[in-house]
């Protein structure tokens, strides 16, 4: 779960190169180091913290035109200067995303033959092993070939050698790493947003593919060291995406684009009264969805408009869970994996399960020809644009989207749908712009435990709702089904503790109102989001309006962002990059 980015080119490197980085900080920002050449020499700055620690220390005038550069998310030792990246070892400096499994065994190995080793990391261990073979056939590209061959888990690695200072080489396997081809200039990179300053053609790296960038231009081989062509791909997308465009912060940003986001997938995939080019479930008996986090969430929401329209089983697993647990393969029927990124490594790994037992897989992801996308049978992408915040917002509405067109798509008559989304747009306006969240987040921020509280479709709702506000504001907080406080948990319950309690689904809402009062009575304060205009059961709340079972868990969706948004600002929180945290979770 790190950023990095290599580049070779007419331009002095270190301003190209942080620009890129600091494009990916969203991926990292444990720490962030560079390694550039200078008088054919590597030079190494490396910082714990953030990007701006090293950023501080730089000479952006060095006379410089090749480096690499890593903005870490920790995972093999603790985030301080000696771990992060890049490493070096002897005459081989890399920096690597991903998680090698067996770099315990390759270190014990190295140690025996007299290796050292000064950090904690995995990543040191690929650069001793890369140069011990190195050293032993004075080939470049057949010691990366080698190494490759040696090492088990996933990396994207950029690599400078000593005895090639005007060399760059890559190689990549399940991390994702693409290519920039400008003017006389190249950039790796391990995103798209890292490369766009530079050029916005790119080539795509397969596994085991090896990149070799000199004066001489751009060279890829495959794992049999036999020069291949790839295809250059062009990004028509949105070259803003580092502008906060006025806003405070990323988050902000990007759940006001909530509505254009509806509008855009509504003229992509509506036309009339109908759906037309989304994909067709009706053949398929079961469904089963896999995901995490966010996703796992959207998955629910999926879930519900699935059975509901589309009158198909469906069940929903955490992507980390999915390989260890006993699988009923059918194959009449459909696993749908969703990742916003499309190369969370739980769900890339439960994807190829899938593939082994020979079942149809649907990947909904949100970026073009990611690893899950290229990996799965069929493909829907949800269109949301690139997501600059870790705490995704418009992502997890345009996954619920595509789940809900999905279902609808097997309906005779798609009327009821298409007019509900149509609405969407302005009712998702109306509940950003018409609302005092500060307000209401100031009866909140003070609490040390919050309790989401839902039953049925609400419970599904309040599960994001509480992920949304503990990923952000770090408040404790618990979404748990209203019905099941009794068994156990309402013994946490008193005046100190928080309540947010989601009350829209209409077939449940006197249960769920039943045991509000039970926490209520336990001295709890609480705030309902509700369509319940009576509401004599909450202290505050939010009122929407009692739309239909399509659009009221869509219009809920923007109060619980906010919410969470406006108490993490409350408290001074780095609302768009979130301790400990990554936008990609690439690691498993």
């Amino acid at each position: 779960m790190c950023g990095i980015v290599g580049y070779l080119g007419n331009k002095k490197a270190i301003p190209v190169i942080m620009q890129g980085l600091k494009s990916l900080e969203y991926r990292g920002y444990d720490s962030a180091g560079i390694a550039y050449i200078k008088n054919d020499k590597v030079n190494i700055i490396k910082k714990a913290g953030k990007i701006k620690n090293l950023d501080n220390v730089l000479n952006y005038k060095e006379d410089t035109y090749l480096g690499i550069a890593h903005t870490r998310w920790a995972t093999h030792g603790k985030a301080n200067d000696i771990n992060a990246h890049p490493h070096k070892y002897g005459k081989i400096t890399i920096v690597h995303n991903g998680i090698i499994e067996n770099y315990d065994n390759l270190k014990k190995e190295l140690i025996k033959k007299g290796k050292t080793f000064i950090s904690e990391t995995d990543t040191e261990v690929v650069a001793c092993l890369l140069d011990e073979i190195y050293e032993k056939n004075k080939n470049m590209l057949e010691a990366i070939n080698l190494l490759a061959k040696r090492l088990n888990g996933s990396y994207a690695l950029n690599i400078i050698c000593s005895d090639e200072p005007h060399t760059l080489y890559a190689v990549r396997k399940d991390s994702p790493l693409i290519v920039g081809n400008g003017n006389q200039e190249y950039i790796l990179a391990s995103d798209i947003p890292a490369l766009l300053h530079v050029t916005n053609k790119y080539f795509l790296l397969d596994n085991y593919d090896i990149v070799k960038i000199d004066n001489n231009g751009l060279k890829f081989y495959d794992e049999n060291l036999k020069q291949i062509k790839k295809q250059e791909k062009v990004y028509t997308g949105d070259l803003e995406v580092s502008s906060k465009k006025g806003y405070d912060h990323f988050m902000l940003k990007e759940i006001n684009e909530q509505p254009e986001l509806i509008k855009k997938l509504f003229r992509k995939y509506a036309i009339g009264d109908k759906f037309s080019n989304v994909f067709d479930i009706s053949k398929y008996k079961s469904i089963e969805i896999v995901a995490c986090g966010s996703a796992y969430h959207a998955g629910l929401i999926g879930k519900y408009y699935i059975e509901h329209l589309a009158n198909i089983k469906t069940t929903v697993t955490y992507a980390s869970e999915y390989r260890y647990q006993k699988n009923f393969f059918d194959k009449d029927s459909l696993v749908i994996i969703i990742s916003q990124s499309g190369e969370t490594a739980d769900s890339l790994a439960a994807l190829k399960l899938a593939k082994k037992n020979k079942i149809d897989t649907l990947a909904i992801v949100n970026v073009f020809e990611s690893s899950i996308a290229r990996e799965a049978k069929y493909v829907f992408y949800t269109e949301a644009g690139i997501e600059v915040a870790v705490a995704t917002t418009k992502a997890y509405l345009a996954q619920i989207l595509v789940l809900l067109m999905l279902a609808a798509n097997t309906l005779k008559d798609q009327s009821e749908v298409i007019n509900s989304l149509k609405l969407l747009p302005n009712l998702l306006s109306q509940y950003i712009n018409n609302y005092d969240y500060k307000k209401i987040a100031k009866k909140l921020v003070n609490y040390e435990h919050i309790f989401y509280l839902g039953r049925g479709l609400d419970f599904s709702l309040a599960m994001e709702g509480s992920l949304k506000l503990k990923e952000i504001s770090y408040i404790h907080s618990e979404a748990y089904p209203a019905g099941e406080l009794k068994h156990g948990t309402i013994s946490l319950i008193d005046k100190n503790t928080g309540i947010i309690a989601i009350v829209i689904d209409k077939t449940i809402k006197e249960k769920t109102i039943s045991n509000i009062k039970e926490v209520a009575s336990r001295g709890a304060k609480i705030l309902a989001i509700t369509n319940d205009e009576k509401n004599e059961f909450s202290d505050t709340k939010i009122l929407l309006e009692d739309y239909n079972d399509i659009l009221n868990p869509l219009v809920t969706i923007i109060s619980m962002q906010l919410l969470a948004y406006h108490i993490a600002k409350l408290k001074k929180c780095d609302i768009d990059k979130p301790r400990n945290l990554a936008k990609s979770v690439t690691v498993e």
